[in-house]
């Protein structure tokens, strides 16, 4: 039995806006990675074993830290995006042609 979506979609005024979002924070999260993947080229990862933080070396501390902002960036991505979505729907005409 096939079943349709429960509402019905139709163009989203906000993509724009969602699009350029989502490629900055992924550019940003981009630049970060970098810096953890520099730090072990460049000093052939001795930085990573030798420095401690917290009674971790900094492999797994800058490790588990690259997962927590890709959880809070998701998080903010959602955030943003929804209030753009409802700040577009309570406008009349729903934004046609903002970006």
């Amino acid at each position: 039995m096939h079943h349709g979506p429960a509402t019905e979609s139709g163009p989203d005024p906000a993509s724009r806006y969602k699009s350029r979002l989502g490629v900055w924070m992924f550019l940003f999260y981009c630049l970060v990675y970098a810096g953890f993947v520099f730090t072990n080229v460049l000093s052939e990862g001795e930085a990573m074993q030798i420095m401690v933080v917290a009674g971790l070396n900094l492999a797994v501390v800058y490790g588990m830290g690259l997962i927590v902002l890709a959880l809070v960036l998701a998080l903010i991505y959602n955030g943003l995006c929804t209030a753009k979505e409802k700040e577009l729907a309570d406008q009349p005409n729903s934004g046609e042609g903002q970006s």
